[in-house]
């Protein structure tokens, strides 16, 4: 990761963004450097920089993710104001209150994402990135194949990933895809956040929900509840899953489901850190009844 203050500043100015005043490192930036820009009239920017971008299209995919979810999903997400290969320059958002009535109205608005933008298929019309790897989005017809290949077996050829998982780890994951159709119930696709957690969820300027840092994708509703679900969200969004179940008509069991939809992302965090904060240890926990001696 680039060094934040001196690296920001050589490409806000290599940008032509000048009338810098201050540049206040953000917190957060597991996959790129932000900041908090303070220009000179007065107005701020938020600001992300790659020290060496993975793709030329990683920020022009997030910004596009940002407006698909404002423009097809009604979510309140922060103002695109330049964005090209090595930065993205955002409107600033406010950070969110800590009370279960912005927790009730995330969960309105995450209910309206899910039921409002469902369609036939799984995938997007473009991969795009989940922090510095790149999400596999090749449509297909059945969820359950889409989820299998492209969300859970694309990370088994990741460095970290073979060297955190053995081989019956490995075949245990094969097995739960095989089963999938047994685990999940049949879903359709709806466009979804894709790396909803929340740290993600900011606020804008009068408290209404906003989301920042997406990776889109028309999939399953419940891979962004699981997100939320098993990230240890604070004890304020307690309300959030009561009321988002009554919303979208949840089963009873959707609890039991978070685990094996959180795969997915588990195994993000293990191909891309070290370490990766228990991630592979709770992979091995959800793989335990598919595992078997070799």
């Amino acid at each position: 990761m680039m060094e934040a203050t001196p690296a920001l500043l050589e490409r806000l100015l290599a940008a032509d963004l000048s009338d810098i005043v201050a540049v206040e490192p953000a917190a957060g930036g597991f996959a790129a450097t932000s900041a908090l820009v303070r220009c000179g009239d007065g107005t701020s920017v938020f600001v992300k920089a790659f020290g060496e971008p993975p793709s030329d299209d990683a920020f022009p995919a997030e910004a596009e993710g940002l407006t698909v979810l404002r423009e097809a999903g009604g979510v309140d997400t922060p103002d695109i104001i330049r964005v090209d290969r090595d930065l993205l320059v955002l409107s600033v958002l406010q950070p969110r209150p800590m009370t279960g009535a912005f927790w009730e109205r995330l969960a309105h608005v995450l209910a309206h994402l899910h039921t409002t933008t469902r369609h036939p298929r799984f995938g997007w019309h473009q991969d795009n990135w989940l922090g510095r790897r790149r999400q596999i989005n090749t449509w297909e017809d059945d969820g359950f194949e889409f989820f299998a290949q492209n969300r859970l077996l694309r990370w088994l050829g990741e460095r970290r990933v073979q060297e955190a998982l053995d081989a019956a780890d490995r075949l245990a994951l094969e097995r739960l895809c095989e089963r999938l159709p047994e685990l999940l119930p049949t879903q359709p696709a709806c466009l979804t956040h894709g790396d909803l957690w929340a740290m993600n969820v900011m606020a804008t300027a009068d408290g209404r929900p906003a989301l920042i840092d997406p990776a889109v994708s028309y999939t399953w509703a419940e891979v962004d509840l699981a997100h939320l679900w098993t990230t240890a969200p604070p004890p304020e969004a307690h309300v959030f899953f009561t009321l988002y179940a009554e919303l979208t008509g949840l089963d009873p069991d959707w609890r039991e489901r978070m685990p094996i939809l959180q795969l997915r992302q588990h195994l993000a965090v293990i191909a891309q850190f070290a370490p990766d904060w228990g991630a592979a240890d709770a992979v091995r926990a959800t793989l335990a009844p598919f595992r078997r001696r070799l």
